[in-house]
């Protein structure tokens, strides 16, 4: 699949791009979001949990400490990983990854790219740009 660009100009339009997204996730499937700090990534999580009926929005939050959520949802269960706070293939070893990876997941990664592992191993690769308060780059590629 080619890149695609979006733009969103809201937080409520970036977890509206999530639920349509979700429709092309269809598990398994192995996402890693980059982008800065605050740049929307757990946001556009939120759609993309709602689009597989595995969460509500307003109970996906970001893992920064739990570094794992997950939402089952009926036909997949999603992952949301935060790996911000590991900095070792050891920790990373930690967290059991491998063993989320089944037919049924959706791994949702966020700042998966401090690993070239999974940059090899994604399926699908979200960068997320702020352009201004509210508005954000939204580039999908596989």
């Amino acid at each position: 699949m080619p890149s695609r660009e979006f733009t969103t100009r809201s937080p409520e339009e970036t977890v509206a791009l999530g639920r349509t997204l979700a429709a092309e996730l269809a598990p398994p499937n192995l996402v890693v979001l980059t982008g800065d700090l605050g740049a929307g990534k757990t946001t556009l999580i939120k759609g993309i949990a709602e689009g597989f009926n595995a969460a509500k929005q307003e109970d996906v939050t970001s893992p920064t400490f739990t570094l794992i959520h997950e939402y089952r949802g009926k036909d997949a269960n999603v992952f949301h990983i935060d790996l911000y706070r590991v900095d070792t293939p050891r920790e990373l070893e930690t967290l059991g990854i491998d063993d989320l990876m089944d037919d049924r997941s959706v791994i949702l990664m966020e700042w998966g790219e401090k690993f070239p592992r999974f940059q090899r191993e994604r399926d699908v690769e979200i960068r997320i740009e702020r352009l201004g308060e509210n508005e954000r780059k939204i580039v999908v590629s596989s």
